[in-house]
This record gives C-alpha cells, structure tokens and sequence, in this order.
C-alpha cells in the first residue's frame, strides 16, 4: 500500500465519519429520532480501518489541492439540503473505501460496502418537506 493510497484512505475515512456525524446529530437533536441516531453512531463506528499511525503519517494537508470549498459546499437551503450533501458525502467516501480497501482486506471492503448500504436505507428517512 502507498502513502498516496493511505492518504485517499484517510480522507475519505474522515469524510465519512464527519458525514455521518452530521447526519446524526440533525436526527438527533433535531429530529429526536432515537432510533434513526442509534443507527448512524453504529455506522459511524464501524468505519474504521486498523492503520492509525500509517494513516496519520500518510495526512498531507498542506499539498490538497482541493480543500477549499467549492460554491455549493458554502451554502445550503434548508434542512433538507444539509442532510441530503451529507447523506451523499457519506455514501460516496463509503463507496471509495469499499474499493480501495480491497487492497487490504476483504472484510474492510465488506463493512465499507454495508455502511454504504445502510446509508442508503437510512436515507429514506430524511422527513419530507411540506
């Protein structure tokens, strides 16, 4: 495994879990939906991977040459709009993991490819607009 691919993991493990995060506190705090929050915190926690320091020393903020933020990521409309980016956010770093970490292990792929899964169901919950 290369820095550069530790480096792609990284970003989309955190992507991940601070899509997830989101997603959860709005069901959370703001929806009171126990249920639904308990469900994305054990999303949440299984996205791991057991590399931690390989993954740390791998973070090269400084060269990303995409972290400043695009139009889109600066605003949103609504509620819905948060939870939707996120929801999406989420997906998508889970769909990145399931493909990457098959160079590592084909059981991380697996949990990557339910997580993704999961947030699919999960998002039909989003409440609709009225």
């Amino acid at each position: 495994m290369t820095t550069k691919h530790l480096r792609l993991i990284d970003a989309n493990l955190n992507r991940l879990a601070e899509g997830i995060r989101v997603v959860e506190d709005i069901f959370r705090y703001v929806l009171d939906d126990k249920t639904t929050s308990k469900r994305l915190k054990a999303l949440r926690h299984k996205a791991r991977v057991d590399l931690y320091d390989q993954l740390i020393n791998s973070r090269d903020i400084k060269n990303d040459v995409l972290k400043t933020s695009t139009t889109s990521e600066q605003t949103r409309a609504d509620l819905t709009s948060i939870l939707i980016a996120n929801f999406k956010r989420a997906q998508e770093s889970s769909r990145v993991l399931e493909e990457f970490t098959k160079l590592i292990s084909t059981k991380d792929s697996e949990n990557f490819k339910y997580i993704r899964y999961e947030l699919y169901d999960i998002e039909k919950s989003i409440p609709k607009s009225k």
